[in-house]
């Protein structure tokens, strides 16, 4: 009698062991491919943010020469602070800026001297502007001022973000699973360098010049 139970219920027991264990390949390949989609999420969500620093220091860059020009009718003996932001200007615009150059410190050193170079040399122009009240006053000159403090904000946010895409990307291949991960599917994957962590990760400044 006994054992007749038993050949019963051993059927129902197989079943629920089987169960068991498809549950548990089902969960680990939907965690596996999770894990492995993630890779390429996060490298395109660094792409997008490296995007925006690009597209904000280009909006930067083209207000700058009506900027010198409305500046320069009122100044034109500073001539060597106009000429320092041109040069400036110039280099910037002379470095090869694809998504591609994440990977190379150097180029991203570069990259940071020469736009903080560039910042500081129109911090230069706009003081000088305090030496001139009818400069000051000029409807161009306010106008293009407003929209310098704006794009300033704008890349300081887009910096931030940046960062941070980069510090999630880069944790994660350096970790666990993310490591295994890279290496069996995403060889390629390599850490991302990035722009020097500074005020900016916490909070957004905003830039006045006045």
């Amino acid at each position: 009698m006994i054992n007749a139970v038993i050949k019963k219920e051993n059927p129902n027991r197989k079943w629920i062991v089987l169960g068991i264990i498809a549950a548990v390949i089902i969960g680990v390949g939907w965690f596996i491919m999770n894990q492995a989609n993630k890779i390429p999420a996060l490298q395109e969500k660094v792409k997008a943010q490296w995007s925006q620093v690009l597209n904000n220091y280009q909006r930067r860059s083209d207000l700058i020469p009506n900027l010198v020009s409305v500046v320069k009718g009122y100044t034109a003996h500073e001539q060597s602070t106009f000429q320092a932001v041109v040069d400036a200007r110039a280099k910037v615009g002379t470095m090869q800026l694809s998504p591609d150059i994440l990977a190379n410190p150097e180029t991203i050193r570069l990259f940071q001297e020469n736009q903080q170079q560039l910042q500081g040399s129109l911090g230069r122009l706009i003081a000088i502007t305090e030496n001139y009240p009818t400069l000051k006053a000029d409807k161009n000159f306010l106008e293009l001022q407003s929209q310098l403090e704006g794009t300033e904000n704008r890349i300081a946010v887009a910096r931030r973000d940046f960062i941070l895409a980069v510090q999630e990307y880069n944790t994660f291949i350096q970790g666990i699973p993310g490591r295994w991960i890279a290496n069996w599917l995403y060889p390629d994957a390599k850490p991302l360098q990035n722009f020097t962590v500074d005020s900016a990760i916490q909070n957004t400044p905003t830039v006045n010049f006045n």
